[in-house]
């Protein structure tokens, strides 16, 4: 079974490429749209790893990801924070708030696929 990655972007662009990207790489990949259509996902598809869109409307990424990591159910998930921000405190702000990883966009697909395998544990 491929393993499901839950994709929360609110960029439709970025959103389809990176989509496409991964479906060809054999992942299943979900999208939400921002922080609330993620929490409402993820209680429905239980994903193995989760690529979080920093600036996302509403509810952000980073409000997000520590829901999601102060939950039982949910903190054992990866957290790949995507942004394009790429500062040092940007970085520490990720990890702060329960990011397991952090990719800076434009988005090195390579490096994001090695990232996603280390995270699976593949």
């Amino acid at each position: 079974m491929a393993p499901q990655i839950l994709l929360v972007e609110d960029n439709e662009m970025n959103r389809d490429m990176l989509q496409r990207r991964l479906n060809r790489k054999g992942f299943d990949v979900a999208v939400a749209v921002d922080g609330y259509d993620a929490l409402t996902a993820i209680s429905k598809l239980a994903p193995d790893l989760i690529l979080m869109d920093v600036g996302l409307p509403q509810l952000d990424g980073l409000a997000t990801t520590r829901q999601l990591k102060g939950q039982a159910s949910t903190q054992h998930i990866p957290i790949i924070m995507l942004t394009a921000n790429a500062m040092e405190e940007d970085r520490k702000s990720a990890f702060a708030a329960g990011c397991d990883d952090f990719e800076t966009k434009p988005i090195n697909f390579a490096r994001l696929l090695e990232k996603i395998s280390q995270h699976l544990g593949r």
